[in-house]
């Protein structure tokens, strides 16, 4: 048996046997160290591993399993910024812009965005798969709307006419957003569409049962209409918390312009080149100056033009990076505010299911009360009623006592004093019926 066993399993490398038998060896006090400690298990379940799917700027996709810690380096990001994505947690709607990425959840789509690559949370949900393809198609439209572009930028300056082409394609159009807007405005437009789309088929759902209700008030019709206005609850709360941090991002400039990551990448690549030529043309004049230079003379003329280089070049960028940052913030602000409008119609919508919600709850307590006042009308109709036949029994009590009169001896007696009895009851019925329409206890 023990042949068998070595012939078909692998040969155990020495590093694990040496770890075994450092484990099992006894330590100075006399206990094992790591007793029953799966040490490789441990790390693999603290690493956190996850699948997600990588976008890059020309809408190549691919699976990647990255760790936290490895996407937290490669992000730029802290660690509670990455809990909103975890899936095993409930978090509500957030945009947040970071330095080097823009951080999305937004209901099932949940995803990083940077410059130049979108990284989502695998998921089998179908909606997360729509935005995956609909990004690469908005990417792959869009890389061949720019080369179309320069193209017939070309053809127009070859031919030197201004015609329409040229005005289409000659400017810069805002249509042509960086790429992490473009990611964020699928996202936004998934999102809205979800929500819009949860809330069609909520107001085809409770239109039909409401009008039921309003029919035929029964308990079954009632819990189905309590369970849809919970549900309504629910999703005027996350069309509500999207449309809210949508304003805040409209109403603050310097988010909006932290979630510019392509400028931000270009400025940080020109400064850096900037350095590397101004390090290059020290480097270069330094070799060029063979003369000694006196310790009480004036600077050198190298060191006074690097200091008028950086001033020219901070004051430049400064400029630029103003000037861009308003032009950003305007693409997003109107980007923003698109769908803005839409996700603002999605909670009209619910706003006003939820008032019809309301109108027939109030139509059904009238109802319901019109059917208790008439309940009431007529008990006070049996009560008056039931007064008329006791003024019969006190009657019929009266002459039912021992005693002899003239009147039980005429035949004629006992019809009168009925026709006279029933009279007397009939007018006192009448009587009370009178007063009750004059102080409006019965309908008229």
């Amino acid at each position: 048996m023990a042949e068998l066993k070595e012939r078909l399993l692998p040969p155990k490398p020495a590093s694990a046997i040496n770890l075994r038998e450092s484990s099992y060896r006894p330590s100075a006090s006399g206990r094992q160290p790591f007793q029953g400690v799966d040490v490789v298990g441990l790390k693999k379940r603290g690493q956190g591993i996850r699948s997600w799917i990588r976008v890059d700027s020309s809408g190549n996709s691919q699976i990647i399993e990255v760790d936290k810690f490895t996407m937290m380096r490669r992000c730029d990001l802290p660690a509670r910024d990455l809990r909103l994505l975890d899936p095993l947690f409930v978090y509500p709607s957030t945009i947040l812009g970071r330095e080097k990425a823009i951080v999305v959840n937004l209901e099932q789509i949940r995803c990083i965005i940077t410059a130049d690559e979108v990284l989502i949370l695998n998921s089998l949900d179908s909606y997360v798969l729509q935005y995956v393809v609909e990004l690469q198609r908005r990417l792959t439209s869009t890389g061949v709307a720019e080369v179309w572009q320069s193209d017939n930028a070309e053809l127009s300056r070859r031919r030197g006419s201004r015609n329409f082409v040229d005005n289409v394609f000659g400017n810069t159009s805002p249509d042509y957003l960086p790429f992490e807007f473009r990611a964020l405005e699928v996202a936004l437009e998934a999102a809205c569409t979800f929500l819009d789309s949860q809330a069609a088929e909520l107001e085809i759902e409770a239109y039909p049962l409401l009008d039921e209700l309003t029919s035929k008030i029964s308990t079954l019709n009632l819990e189905r209409v309590r369970r849809l206005k919970s549900r309504l609850v629910a999703l005027t709360r996350r069309v509500q918390k999207v449309r809210d941090e949508i304003e805040q991002l409209m109403d603050d400039d310097g988010d909006m312009a932290e979630m510019y990551l392509t400028e931000k990448k270009s400025r940080m690549e020109t400064s850096f080149y900037g350095d590397q030529s101004l390090m290059g043309y020290k480097s270069t004049d330094g070799a060029s100056i063979s003369a000694p230079v006196s310790p009480v003379s004036s600077p050198p003329e190298s060191r006074r033009l690097e200091k008028t280089l950086s001033i020219a070049r901070s004051r430049h960028e400064s400029m630029r990076s103003s000037d861009s940052n308003t032009e950003s913030i305007e693409e997003l602000e109107m980007l923003l505010e698109a769908y803005f409008v839409v996700i603002d119609s999605t909670l009209n919508k619910l706003t006003s299911l939820k008032e019809y919600i309301d109108d027939t709850e109030d139509f059904i307590n009238i109802q319901l009360d019109n059917v208790r006042n008439q309940l009431i009308q007529f008990e006070l109709l049996l009560t008056t009623a039931t007064f008329v036949v006791a003024i019969f029994g006190v009657v019929a009590g009266i002459f039912g006592m021992n005693f002899t009169i003239p009147m039980f001896d005429n035949p004629a007696a006992f019809k009168w004093v009925l026709i006279v009895t029933g009279v007397t009851g009939v007018i006192i019925f009448c009587s009370f019926v009178c007063f009750f329409k004059y102080r409006r206890l019965m309908p008229l």
